[in-house]
C-alpha cells in the first residue's frame, strides 16, 4: 500500500512538471491572462482533470509559481555543489533561462500570494546571493553585481518559455548568443577592472517584491 502511494506521488509530481512546463510555454506566448484550457491542451490533459487537481485558476497559477520557485532552489542548491564557483553561477543562470523562469514574471500582481510563495522565494535568493558572493570572492564576478542584479537577467531572459528541441527557432538561438555575450559582460578575472560603471543604483529587495505583493485585478 506504502508503495503504491508513493508510486501515486511520484506520477503526481511528474505531472505538475509537464504542466509547469506547458504554463511557462503558454504565459510566455498569451501572457497572464491565458485560459487555463490553453495550458491544458499544451500539457496533453483534459481541463477538468487540471480542475481537479488544482481548484481555480488561482489556485493552478499558485501552485504552478510555488513549484517553479522550489525548482529554482533546487537548482541552486545543486549550483552550490560545483568546485567552480564561477561555473556554478553560470550554470545556475543557464539552467534558469533554460527552464524558462521568467514566463512566470507577467502574474505578478494578478493573483494573491502565499506564506509558502514568499519563503521560497526568499531562500531562492538566499542562495543564489551566495553563488554570487562565491564567484565574486573567487575574483571571477565583478564586484558592482547583485544577486538582485541576476534575478532579474534571468527573469529578462527567461520570458521566452522553456527550451525545448521541438520549438527551437531564431528568437530562441538568438537568445542563447545574447545570454552568452550578457555572461561575459558579468566576468573578470582576478584583481582586473570592470570595462565601465554599471549605470544607475542596484536594484531592491523592496521594488522586486512589490511587483507580487498587490493583487491586480
Amino acid at each position: 500500500m506504502a508503495a503504491s502511494r508513493r508510486g501515486r506521488q511520484a506520477e503526481a509530481a511528474r505531472n505538475d512538471l509537464i504542466v509547469l512546463a506547458a504554463a511557462r510555454e503558454v504565459f510566455a506566448a498569451q501572457g497572464a491572462d491565458a485560459p487555463v484550457s490553453a495550458v491544458a491542451s499544451r500539457a496533453g490533459v483534459g481541463v477538468g482533470s487540471l480542475y481537479r487537481r488544482y481548484g481555480s485558476k488561482d489556485d493552478l497559477l499558485r501552485e504552478l509559481c510555488l513549484l517553479a520557485l522550489r525548482q529554482s532552489v533546487s537548482l541552486a542548491e545543486q549550483s552550490l555543489q560545483e568546485c567552480d564557483a564561477w561555473e556554478g553561477l553560470t550554470r545556475y543562470i543557464r539552467e534558469a533561462v533554460a527552464q524558462g523562469t521568467g514566463a512566470l514574471a507577467p502574474l505578478a500582481g494578478s493573483i494573491a500570494t502565499t506564506p509558502e510563495m514568499w519563503s521560497a522565494s526568499r531562500r531562492g535568493r538566499e542562495l543564489l546571493g551566495m553563488l554570487v558572493q562565491r564567484a565574486q570572492t573567487a575574483g571571477a564576478l565583478r564586484d558592482d553585481v547583485t544577486a538582485l542584479d541576476i534575478a532579474h537577467l534571468i527573469e529578462l531572459f527567461g520570458r521566452l518559455g522553456p527550451d525545448a528541441t521541438e520549438s527551437a527557432s531564431p528568437e530562441r538561438a538568438i537568445r542563447l548568443r545574447l545570454l552568452a555575450i550578457a555572461l561575459d559582460g558579468l566576468r573578470v578575472e582576478r584583481g582586473e577592472l570592470a570595462a565601465s560603471p554599471l549605470p544607475g543604483a542596484p536594484p531592491t529587495t523592496v521594488h522586486y517584491e512589490a511587483r507580487w505583493a498587490g493583487e491586480k485585478r
